[in-house]
């Protein structure tokens, strides 16, 4: 089996696990290694033969072609790439490492500098979509490296998604930085549309319908509004990681002297509805916390 078709899948879980999973179905190798092994072992479990699990990060990619990353931090990724006994130093010389998890555009250009002087090929391509997305192989990837190793990347892309090159490595950093602002200031609009509705004297749920045929609507408003009325925040996207995002686009936006204050206000909303316990749900449960401003109960669900 040629190197290029093996590739070592570090991170395996909400949206590593089907990432995983699409690869194997393309026809690709997999040597897997996430922290908790069961996760690791739902891949194996569905791609079939062609499929390991490692007991280090460094043993998952040994020999391979291609490293895909899908850790939940650039702090985890850094530690896991990076640090004493590392995955890159462990890497044969020109593999690709192709980071696809939502990390700050200053850290991917660190990133791709380390791995260029370990004499590795970096793409960061972060991906939009969600888990839905993942598990149909319809993920919107958007990557920064340069052209041949985005080449290289493709067939390795195309099995996850639609893959945009959108320009030199810390590009794909940054445009999920502005996927994360226009996710996050989209979900307080509506957020604020449906509790408007429900206030008013509206069926959320009717109103939702209505706006779907029109010039508001969008998939935050068809996914992420059904969601707000189902009162379903069971965890596609985590709280947490929207407001990482959104601290990590502020600190790219001070740093270019820029004032964003649609930007600064969701971050600021997504931190509150954190403080007060919502860390851990569906980034859709920014209601709760525009309901708790306005000493609001939480209705049953609605129906339409």
């Amino acid at each position: 089996m040629s190197t290029a078709r093996q590739i070592a899948v570090l991170g395996t879980g909400l949206m590593g696990q089907p990432m995983a999973v699409n690869l194997a179905r393309a026809g690709f190798v997999l040597r897997l290694w996430n922290r908790s092994t069961d996760k690791a072992r739902a891949v194996c479990d569905q791609a079939g033969a062609d499929c390991q699990i490692a007991d280090s990060p460094a043993a998952a990619v040994a020999g391979a072609g291609a490293v895909v990353v899908m850790l939940s931090s650039g702090p985890v990724c850094e530690e896991v790439l990076f640090g004493d006994g590392g995955a890159a130093q462990a890497m044969d010389a020109g593999a690709l490492l192709i980071v696809m998890s939502s990390i700050a555009m200053a850290e991917a250009k660190d990133f791709a500098a380390r791995a260029h002087a370990l004499g590795l090929r970096w793409i960061d391509a972060p991906v939009s979509g969600g888990t839905v997305a993942a598990q149909a192989g319809t993920l919107s990837i958007m990557a920064g490296g340069e052209d041949a190793d985005i080449d290289a990347a493709r067939p390795i892309l195309n099995a996850m998604g639609k893959l945009t090159h959108v320009g030199p490595a810390g590009s794909g950093a940054l445009t999920k930085l502005i996927n994360q602002l226009l996710v996050a200031s989209t979900i307080a609009a509506v957020s604020e549309a449906v509790l408007l509705a429900r206030q008013g004297g509206a069926n959320p749920a009717r109103v939702r319908e209505a706006l779907l045929g029109g010039f508001a609507s969008s998939r935050i408003l068809e996914l992420h509004g059904q969601r707000m009325i189902e009162r379903n925040f069971t965890p596609g996207g985590p709280a947490k990681y929207q407001l990482k995002d959104t601290r990590a686009a502020l600190a790219v936006v001070q740093g270019l002297g820029l004032d964003l204050p649609v930007l600064a206000l969701a971050d600021a909303l997504f931190a509150d509805l954190i403080a007060h316990g919502g860390a851990d749900l569906d980034h859709a449960a920014l209601i709760l916390e525009l309901e708790r401003r306005n000493s609001l109960s939480a209705p049953d669900a609605l129906t339409p």
